[in-house]
Formats: structure tokens, sequence, C-alpha cells
């Protein structure tokens, strides 16, 4: 009797994680994105008194629907900024920014490096991260999934003799850090999925699988 209420109270266990798990991580990860751009946009709110926006008489952590605050400023002040380049006297002051910080010793490494990586992937222009591949990684004989990144490399190219593509290898199921390899073209496979199926595909461990159906062969009559 204590065998089958301990089978069935298992059982109920085991489902209501299945059901539950996928709600909790969610809340867990927006809690925790929350929380890393709070301690950024927490810093617009710096001309109100610490008494105020924090608990403790100023000395804890900021209430929360500051931070909340604080976010929605944030947001104003993001979109307010891409308005603002629209106009001539917006873009001006954009380069002007831009200038000065590409001349400010150390800063300008770090900036330079930064917008290079924004560029490559917000231009309309490039390949960058539009296209899942398969290679053979780490080894031949085991498959990994990565992210065509860039075809053009003259130089490893001409040192190489070969034709070379760069395949972002991401981890799992943290997909953000990853390997950067650089392999031959006839070596890369295309896959049909599409870029936001592949992340789903590394976070999940490779248990949320894209549908994908066989393109139909004909044969000739002969």
């Amino acid at each position: 009797m204590n065998n089958q209420f301990l089978g069935h109270w298992r059982g109920n266990f085991l489902t209501g994680l299945a059901v539950l798990l996928p709600t909790v991580i969610t809340l867990a990860i927006i809690k925790w994105l929350f929380g890393t751009i709070a301690s950024l946009t927490d810093l617009l709110l710096f001309f109100l008194p610490t008494r105020l926006t924090h608990a403790e008489a100023g000395k804890g952590p900021m209430y929360w629907y500051w931070s909340l605050a604080a976010l929605g400023l944030a947001v104003v002040l993001v979109s307010a900024t891409g308005l603002l380049t629209r106009y001539y006297i917006g873009k001006r002051l954009i380069e002007w920014l831009d200038t000065a910080m590409l001349r400010l010793p150390l800063l300008n490494k770090i900036y330079g490096m930064i917008k290079q990586v924004n560029e490559a992937f917000s231009s309309g222009k490039k390949t960058s991260f539009k296209t899942v591949v398969l290679v053979e990684f780490p080894r031949p004989g085991i498959y990994s999934i990565g992210f065509l990144t860039s075809e053009k490399h003259d130089e490893i190219q001409t040192k190489t003799n070969e034709k070379v593509v760069c395949v972002f290898i991401p981890t799992t199921p943290n997909p953000t850090s990853g390997f950067l390899v650089l392999i031959p073209e006839e070596k890369v496979t295309k896959l049909d999925m599409s870029v936001a199926e592949g992340i789903k595909y590394i976070i999940s461990l490779g248990s949320v699988s894209p549908d994908y159906t066989p393109p139909i062969v004909t044969q000739r009559k002969t």
C-alpha cells in the first residue's frame, strides 16, 4: 500500500515538475535579466535623493518600483536618441560622440571593437549569423551545429590555399559563448533551419528539433 502511494506521489510530482519547470525557469531568467539591466539603468535616477529611492533610509537596495521607473526612463531615452538621429543635429551629435570615444586612450580599443561587432550584426548588407550550418567538430565523425558568420578571409585563404569560412559554434545550453573556427567551405553543410530554430535547438540540448520535410526526388521515366 505504501509502495503504491509512493508510486502515485512520485508520478504526480514528476508530472507537476514537468509542467511548472518551464514557467519557473522563464521567471528566473526574467528576474536575472531585470536585475542585470537595472544595475545600469538605476544610475539614471542619480538626481533623486537615495532616502527616497532606496530602502533603509538610503543605505539599502533600490526599491523595485523605482528600478522599473528607471528602466522606463531608459527606454524613453533610447527611443529619443533613435528619433534624434533622423535629423541633422542628431547625426552631428552622434558623429561627435563617436569621434570623441575613438580618441580616448584605452577606451577607444574597447569602443571600436564593440562598434565593429555591432555593425556586423546590425547591417542588412552583412551575412553574419544568418545561416545555420553543420560541421565536424571537435573531431572528424562528431557533428556540431554552428552559425556561418563570414565567408571572406583574404589573408587566410591565400596562406592556406583553401577557401575557408568563419563558423561560430556555440556552447549549450548557453549560446553566448563558444568557439570560432575556420573551416574549408566544402566541409560545411548548410541547413534549412532558421537561426531562431538553431538557437532553440541548442538551448534545449537538442530536445526541440525543428520540423523538416525531405525534398521529393522525382525519377525520370525511361
